[in-house]
């Protein structure tokens, strides 16, 4: 299939959509019970990259109904951006099957 300008490219980890906006990074899909919110809270600056160095992780219910604070189920911070996204990853699986602890 060739593609054309019209076709977007979702990223995705694991099957499941990330999106961006500035430092805040959505995993999951809004049509879950749960969705995972990583926000960049500090970089450092590598050759001409900047590097996360602190990331917060928190799993939240996706229910519009709710205040932001009573949204997060879990939350956690990891010194860099793939031990949060790795744990997003095993958060989010759990807690979609149900085996939330």
């Amino acid at each position: 299939m060739a593609a054309t300008t019209e076709t977007k490219l979702a990223l995705e980890y694991k099957g499941r959509p990330l999106r961006r906006r500035d430092n805040l990074i959505y995993y999951g899909s809004m049509s879950d019970k749960y969705i995972i919110m990583l926000q960049i809270t500090d970089t450092e600056k590598k050759d001409d990259l900047e590097v996360p160095t602190r990331v917060s992780v928190q799993l939240q219910l996706t229910d519009p109904d709710l205040k932001s604070r009573e949204r997060v189920v879990k939350q956690a911070e990891k010194p860099g951006f793939y031990e949060a996204i790795d744990l997003a990853a095993v958060w989010l699986e759990r807690a979609l099957s149900g085996k939330l602890r």
